[in-house]
């Protein structure tokens, strides 16, 4: 029967099964293609795409002043003061050549050449993709004589653009209502998303003054006013008064060059901590993965502090700079505009044209060189802190040396307090790193000793954003993680040498066990970040309450759920119902822990997942760095998310 039915399904494909999607129906059927996803990324990326064709007209000189409105309803408006886009009729569609913008893919001023000569955008497609995911989108133009106006419902359109009034005034204005047929899972936008994009653009684009205002609560209307003169100069400067940085030097250091139509600029500054923090951008987008500007910047950068030491006898002969030693400490925004730029990957995330590298190293190298010279006191500050971070990494390199030598002279090279698994294969297996022994001993017994291990920690551990990766060898509460999970740190690590799948960090409820994740979670971040970004991290979530009524027994993760049960089990007789809040893990027997928490067929367990890895690395260097001021900011801000606060 199967064979028959499949038979006659193969039989139906034929030139009639052949669609066509025509305008813009391909992108309302395959969004993804075009936003990335219909979840909150794709959604802010539909205000990204309007604002960047804003910014396009700023590059080409024409714009001063973008304003960006959140209105009720999560309606978006964005009007700028540039040129406006053309009105006229177009010569091959035979309409306005503003509905062709905005109702076919691959249209717009961006591919001749002689609309802009740098821009970013969705390839083109930008506008049109943004009207054909919205409910509906109104399009004002003001040309300098005439205003003129659209209205699309779902890319469609009833009437031509047409002219409702007389201005002197030249812009575009576009307000949209994102389709919450195509966005099922939220049309609500975050502000503080928005507003990193909108004053990074800022930065990347001085003088460029961008409003950006949020007015959905009409009692309590929003505005952010972002105009940077200094551009990535002040880029910088923020990212480390956010992030509570001392500068090492007064000054951000700050070089530019031009190549025919290609500019390419730098601005870097040194600071307190171990960390570096490259941020590269091409025409505007965030090369997240780098690229050849950001290549060609590490490069420069390390032969420039290599040859100034040989220069002033600095360096010993044999002795050498790497690349980790001279980036310690560094802030620095690469900033690349191209007539032509070359993305590798869907996300744009790699820049690849190769004739930027060497345009970018020769110029970091030529500047970067004159300034130390003509700036010793700066220089030698600079150069002083790479041979710290160089003495580090040796003192590093004989840690490391040693912990091999101490496992391979000890036989049982896997730490003592280690329970593990029999089975082998990283697919199946997973590690419970586990607060203390107590808990330790109650997840050993409760756990299935064929694919669990447990490692219990016991006490605070090392906090390592205030310490370099030497520190991190023989240090008794960090070392046993590492050699449990086998992959090693720093440059030594290779994943392909994990020995558990999942890795699983159990903590009490309480204001301790958050403490020992984050700190554990820095860690991870720091030292083994691809565990991180591979998936193999996660959370275990121990119930806050068990309630009860005879043997009838319920584990509760919420208030909410605490209540939901206790009004269940008492029934209409309002019987007697005991209610016990787990302080610790401790307190639950083994197989209380088994049920509630490591059973895979009734536990819940988090995965930590790092889709915003610039936005990780700022968290955590607020909360975990030595400054106390940045810190108590983020907690004021962020203090009215916390739902439940057990003190």
């Amino acid at each position: 029967m199967a064979e028959n039915q499949k038979a006659a399904v193969n039989n139906e494909y034929d030139e009639n099964q052949i669609q066509v999607l025509e305008g813009l129906e391909a992108v309302r059927v395959r969004p993804g293609m075009y936003i990335g996803s219909t979840g909150p990324k794709g959604l802010h990326h539909l205000v990204y795409e309007i604002v960047d064709n804003a910014i396009d007209e700023a590059l080409a000189g024409y714009c001063s002043e973008i304003n960006v409105k959140i209105l009720p309803g999560d309606v978006i408006e964005v009007a700028d003061n540039g040129r406006g886009i053309p009105t006229g009729i177009h010569p091959k569609e035979g309409i306005s050549a503003a509905t062709v913008v905005y109702t076919i893919l691959h249209a717009g001023g961006k591919f001749g050449g002689g609309g802009y000569k740098v821009a970013g955008g969705l390839h083109g497609v930008g506008a049109s993709v943004v009207n054909a995911l919205s409910e509906w989108l109104e399009l004002t133009v003001k040309d300098g004589k005439n205003i003129h106006f659209q209205r699309f419902e779902r890319g469609k359109y009833d009437e031509e653009i047409k002219i409702i009034g007389e201005t002197s005034e030249t812009g575009t204005t576009v307000k949209f209502k994102a389709d919450p047929l195509i966005f099922e899972e939220t049309t609500v936008y975050d502000y503080e998303i928005l507003l990193k994009r909108l004053r990074e653009q800022a930065f990347l684009n001085a003088g460029v003054r961008i409003v950006f205002s949020d007015l959905r609560n009409e009692a309590e209307p929003v505005t952010e006013v972002l105009h940077y003169e200094g551009g990535i100069r002040e880029f910088v400067e923020h990212i480390h008064k956010t992030r509570g940085l001392e500068p090492l030097t007064q000054k951000v250091i700050y070089v530019s060059g031009v190549q025919g139509d290609s500019t390419a600029e730098v601005a870097m500054q040194y600071n307190d901590s171990y960390n570096e923090v490259i941020l590269s951008f091409a025409n505007n987008i965030h090369t997240i993965d780098g690229g050849s500007h950001e290549t060609g910047f590490k490069n420069a950068l390390t032969k420039v502090l290599n040859d100034y030491g040989k220069k002033f006898n600095l360096l010993k002969d044999g002795e050498k700079l790497i690349g980790e030693d001279v980036r310690e400490g560094l802030t620095a925004i690469v900033s690349v505009k191209l007539t032509n730029c070359e993305f590798e990957g869907q996300t744009k995330g790699r820049l690849g044209n190769p004739e930027v590298r060497p345009f970018v190293e020769n110029m970091v190298y030529e500047k970067l060189m004159c300034y130390l010279e003509e700036n010793p006191a700066e220089a030698r500050d600079i150069f002083d802190k790479s041979m710290a971070a160089q003495r580090a990494r040796e003192a590093a390199k004989k840690a490391r040396e040693t912990a091999r030598r101490k496992s391979a002279m000890n036989s049982a090279s896997l730490p003592g307090k280690l329970a593990d698994c029999s089975e082998k294969d990283v697919e199946f297996t997973e590690i419970y790193i586990v607060e203390g022994d107590s808990a330790g001993g109650s997840a050993k017994q409760g756990r299935d000793r064929r694919y669990q291990a447990i490692l219990p920690l016991w006490g605070k551990m090392l906090n390592v954003e205030k310490a370099r990766i030497d520190k991190v060898y023989g240090n008794e509460k960090l070392m046993p993680v590492v050699t449990a999970l086998g992959t090693s740190i720093g440059e030594d690590f290779d994943i392909s040498k994990l020995r558990y799948g999942k890795i699983i960090i159990m903590a009490d409820a309480d204001v301790d066990g958050s403490h020992i994740r984050t700190l554990l979670l820095t860690f991870f971040f720091r030292f083994m970040r691809q565990l991180i970004s591979n998936g193999n991290v996660y959370i275990a979530q121990p119930p806050l309450f068990k309630v009860w009524r005879g043997k009838q027994v319920r584990y509760a993760f919420s208030d909410e759920e605490r209540d939901a049960y206790i009004k269940e089990l008492a029934g209409e007789n309002n019987a007697k119902v005991d209610v016990q809040r787990y302080k610790g893990l401790g307190e639950m027997d083994p197989d209380q822990l088994w049920e509630t928490t490591m059973d895979p067929e009734r536990r819940t367990i988090i995965k930590v997942e790092m889709e915003d890895a610039v936005k990780a690395d700022e968290i955590f260097t607020i909360l975990m760095g030595d400054k106390v001021a940045p810190r108590k900011e983020f907690i004021e801000k962020n203090a009215k998310f916390v739902e439940n606060l057990d003190i």
